[in-house]
């Protein structure tokens, strides 16, 4: 196969070392002295540590420690950390796709997304402390890119119109699941729900946040929708705020596709 007159081999030499393992790329290591590892044992044991320390926990020396092999014996498989940590981050990515017979409207196909992307930054609280520094590149995180795509399939929007309808769900979806990931935190380490709602200071708040100093924000806070005393009363009628946050968005991508089938007449 050629691109430009370059082989296959060439061009997948462009690749970064890390994204070429995550596809398998990479050429097999030679067999240590204790037996063979594999580049999914490898990241898996990574991911443990990671998901049960946090990711300043995770070393080479600390993931082959606990594999039972030398630090040597990981860099014949993984090169670097940041390789290691790339395949991490491909590896969490990896969620199960709905069959096509079993999709949903696109709303709900969305809502799906956005959902499992969320549940990733809370199941693996490290994720996003590593920095994106580009594209996804790695086959399970393109996995479900391809899932959003075949979701849009039918709709009159140009490559680019998807790609930044993908953008804007994973953003959402980023900011709430670190949000999320962060009460998570907050919780284990004793903070009761009332106290990140600020439900506890609700009194103190009404009291400090005066109509003179804030006219706009004190008849919110003086209506408890602030410290979340109305919660029971608003999620009935609106649902959680984050579920209210992204029917508005996919309120926003309906109007955007009827206003294109329109301009198509």
């Amino acid at each position: 196969m050629q691109d430009n007159g370059l082989t296959e081999e060439d061009v997948f030499a462009r690749l970064p070392n890390g994204v070429a393992l995550s596809w398998g790329l990479a050429k097999k290591a030679k067999r240590g002295p204790k037996g063979e590892l594999s580049i999914p044992q490898i990241v898996e044991a990574a991911v443990k540590i990671a998901d049960e320390e946090g990711l300043a926990a995770v070393s080479m020396n600390r993931v082959a420690s606990s594999l039972g092999f030398t630090t040597m014996s990981l860099y014949r498989y993984i090169s670097s950390k940041d390789d290691l940590l790339l395949l991490m981050q491909d590896a969490v990515c990896f969620i199960p796709i709905p069959p096509l017979e079993a999709e949903t409207g696109w709303r709900e196909s969305f809502r799906e997304y956005v959902r499992a992307c969320i549940g990733v930054f809370r199941d693996h609280p490290w994720f996003s402390e590593i920095p994106i520094t580009g594209v996804p590149l790695g086959p399970n995180n393109m996995q479900v890119i391809d899932w959003v795509m075949r979701t849009m399939r039918d709709f009159p929007l140009s490559d680019y119109e998807k790609l930044s309808f993908v953008l804007l769900l994973s953003g959402y979806a980023r900011s709430t699941g670190i949000m999320q990931r962060d009460f998570d935190k907050a919780m284990m380490a004793g903070t009761t729900p009332e106290e990140i709602k600020g439900l506890d200071y609700s009194e103190a708040i009404k009291r400090l946040v005066t109509k003179e100093r804030f006219p706009y924000l004190s008849p919110i806070v003086m209506s408890g929708t602030y410290t979340g005393e109305n919660d029971p009363e608003n999620e009935e009628q609106y649902g959680n705020d984050i579920d209210f946050g992204l029917e508005r968005i996919l309120d926003g991508i309906e109007h955007y596709l009827h206003q294109k089938q329109s301009a198509a007449k």
